[in-house]
C-alpha cells in the first residue's frame, strides 16, 4: 500500500514509512490491548495536543497498561516531529500504547511491558462542501460494562467500522449510532450536534461514547459566543426534525451534515459559528 508521508518515533528514534513492530506473541496484536489518540497539526497550529496526550495516558491505564512516557513528553515529540514535514502540510498526530508481554495468563497484559510510539502522517484537512449524509445504524454502542468505552481503545473500532460499512452500503456517508437505551450516542467517526429553534443540542455523555476533546472545546466556544448548548438524551426523531446538524471530531474538527435520510439540510448558522470560533481559538494559541 502507498501510505502518505509518515514519520514514527519508536524505540528511541524517528523512522520513516510503516515500520514493522508486532509479533505473533505481542499482546496488543492478539489480545487487542492497544490504545491511541489523535491530534492535528494544520496551518501551523496544534490545538489541544496536551489534552490528547493526557487522554492517551488515561486510556492506557484503563486497559491495565502503563504509558512509558508522560503527556509532556508526547507533546514535545509531536512538536519535534511536525518539523520533518514540508511547511503547510496538514498532519495527523497519533500517539499509541500497546501491551507487548502478558502476565502469564495470556488475557492480562503486563503493565510493565507496555510500548509507546508516536506516528505522524500527512492527512489533508477536510473542508466543508459536498455531500455529508447520515442515516440510522442498526448497530449500537456498547456500555462500559461490556467494553472499555471510557478509553480510546482500538478494540472498539471494529464495531464502528461495521456500522459505517452498513451505512455506506445503503449510499450514506456516515450513520448515527444509538446506545443500548435507544438514544443517539454519536456517528461512527465523530461527536454530533443539532440545532432546533435557536438552541444547540448534543447527546449527554453517558458512558457509551467518549466525551471528545474537540466536542468539549466546541461546546465551550459556542457558549462563549452566547449560544445556548444543552447536553441531553436525544432520539433519532430529534435529528430528523432538526434545523441543522453538524459534527465535531479531531480529524475534521467541525463539519456540517447536509442530508439525513431523504431530507436535505443546509450548513446552518450554529455550524458556521462553531467552525469560525474553533479556528479563532486554534490560531490564538
Amino acid at each position: 500500500m502507498a501510505w502518505s508521508e509518515t514519520w514514527t518515533f519508536v524505540n528511541g528514534e524517528w523512522q520513516g514509512g510503516n515500520p514493522p513492530l508486532l509479533g505473533p506473541r505481542s499482546h496488543g496484536f492478539w489480545q487487542a490491548s492497544n490504545v491511541f489518540d489523535g491530534g492535528r497539526y494544520f496551518e501551523g497550529v496544534m490545538p489541544d495536543i496536551g489534552s490528547h496526550a493526557a487522554r492517551l495516558v488515561r486510556s492506557a491505564e484503563t486497559l491495565g497498561l502503563k504509558c512509558p512516557v508522560t503527556a509532556e513528553t508526547i507533546v514535545g515529540l509531536a512538536e519535534e516531529g511536525v518539523k520533518k514535514f514540508a511547511p503547510g502540510t496538514a498532519i495527523y498526530v497519533k500517539p499509541m500504547v500497546w501491551g507487548e508481554g502478558d502476565k502469564g495468563s495470556a488475557i492480562l497484559p503486563d503493565p510493565d511491558d507496555s510500548r509507546f510510539l508516536l506516528c505522524l502522517f500527512a492527512a489533508p484537512m477536510p473542508a466543508p462542501g459536498g455531500s455529508s449524509s447520515i442515516t440510522l445504524s442498526p448497530f449500537r454502542r456498547p456500555t462500559v460494562e461490556c467494553m472499555p468505552t471510557d478509553a480510546k481503545a482500538g478494540c472498539l473500532y471494529p464495531n464502528n467500522a461495521r456500522a459505517l460499512r452498513e451505512a455506506r452500503g445503503r449510499g450514506f456517508d456516515n450513520a448515527l449510532v444509538r446506545d443500548f437505551l435507544g438514544n443517539i450516542a454519536e456517528t461512527t467517526t465523530s461527536n454530533i450536534f443539532m440545532a432546533k429553534d435557536g438552541v444547540v443540542y448534543t447527546p449527554v455523555p453517558n458512558g457509551s461514547f467518549l466525551n471528545g476533546v474537540t466536542r468539549q472545546r466546541v461546546i465551550g466556544l459556542l457558549r462563549a459566543t452566547g449560544a445556548t448548548v444543552v447536553e441531553k438524551s436525544l432520539t433519532y426523531a430529534d435529528f430528523e426534525n432538526a434545523d441543522e446538524i453538524f459534527q465535531s471530531g479531531n480529524y475534521s474538527k467541525v463539519l456540517p451534515i447536509t442530508r439525513i435520510d431523504g431530507r436535505d439540510l443546509q450548513p446552518g448558522p450554529f455550524f458556521a459559528k462553531a467552525r469560525e470560533a474553533y479556528w479563532d481559538f486554534a490560531h490564538s494559541r
